[in-house]
């Protein structure tokens, strides 16, 4: 009983310094232990899949990356910074991923199996996710004889999301929902290893950062954020194809038609040993999920610092040991 009593009265007393502490940013600003931050980002945004990439059979990881699949995104901001140390933050992001085989068309002599398959896709990506961050050079500061902040800050960030992506193919002059298709036997009981996807799902974005802080009040960054899936359907290709009069069998009308065109979309000038879309030949690569990444253009606004008056500012002039804690 008397232990529990300590620890409360001890966290009591803690609590009433931390909110009561401040120290000084600078001769004009007092800093505080929290300090909070708003901000918007733009910047690109690319994706990894079956679809496009570069000259080969296709690998995985950066070599397949084919820069002209860039697009633009968007997101807002609100964080919590920990004693410049640690921050948790709370972003939403709209963009949009994108990529098709007839890239290949400069390499089709190394790549001739994927530039005839002439696949393509866009898909709408919008996310929400709540990402920490850890700044190792303003923590080491912490434990200096006077504490201060990194003029240019490091730092590593991870966290969870939760995104939306919808496949889409143009017909016509009209996108397409691809997932309602099922165009490789998504559902179909002749695949029961191939389970429709859901276009709701978690992710797991990672990555690096650099942060600097213009004045007391406005801070930039530039972020590098990478996002691992658990799918491998953001570009709808996945396996094998199937045999197409399958699709009558689950399928009528419109979806029909359009199923049984954007399930094999190869090139017709492509000779048959330069073409394998026939039922059980490859179609995408199931070993490796998909991701998408995006480099990050940060301006925030800080708050959570107060003006010193002017009748303090000679305090700050004879103050020689600031400390944080």
């Amino acid at each position: 009983m008397k232990s529990k009593l300590f620890i409360f009265l001890f966290l009591c007393v803690i609590s009433l310094h931390s909110k009561g502490q401040f120290y000084f940013y600078n001769d004009e600003f007092y800093d505080n232990a929290v300090t909070f931050e708003a901000g918007l980002s733009v910047g690109p945004m690319n994706s990894l899949t079956d679809v496009g990439g570069r000259k080969g059979k296709g690998t995985s990881g950066a070599k397949d990356l084919n820069m002209n699949s860039t697009t633009l995104f968007g997101s807002i901001y609100v964080s919590a910074i920990y004693r410049h140390s640690f921050g948790l933050r709370l972003e939403g992001t709209l963009g949009r991923v994108q990529s098709n085989d007839s890239l290949l068309a400069g390499v089709k002599n190394t790549a001739i199996g994927r530039y005839n398959r002439n696949l393509s896709f866009r898909s709408p990506i919008a996310e929400v996710a709540l990402i920490a961050e850890f700044h190792p050079l303003d923590f080491i500061n912490q434990f200096k004889p006077e504490p201060s902040s990194a003029s240019l800050s490091p730092y590593l960030l991870a966290g969870v999301g939760f995104f939306h992506f919808n496949p889409q193919a143009s017909l016509n002059g009209r996108w397409i929902d691809l997932q309602p298709l099922h165009t490789e036997g998504e559902g179909f009981a002749e695949y029961p290893d191939r389970l429709n996807y859901k276009l709701n799902q978690f992710n797991i974005p990672f990555g690096i950062g650099l942060a600097y802080e213009v004045s007391p009040k406005v801070k930039v960054r530039v972020e590098y954020i990478n996002r691992k899936l658990s799918t491998d359907y953001l570009d709808d290709v996945h396996s094998t194809y199937i045999d197409p009069s399958l699709f009558s069998k689950y399928l009528s009308g419109t979806k029909l038609q359009q199923a049984l065109i954007l399930n094999n979309r190869g090139r017709p000038e492509a000779l048959p040993s330069e073409t394998t879309a026939t039922p059980g030949s490859r179609r995408g690569n199931p070993k490796d999920n998909d991701s998408y990444f995006t480099l990050n253009f940060k301006v925030g606004i800080v708050f959570g610092r107060k003006r010193i008056s002017s009748d303090n500012k000679f305090s700050r002039r004879q103050y020689s040991s600031p400390t944080r804690f």
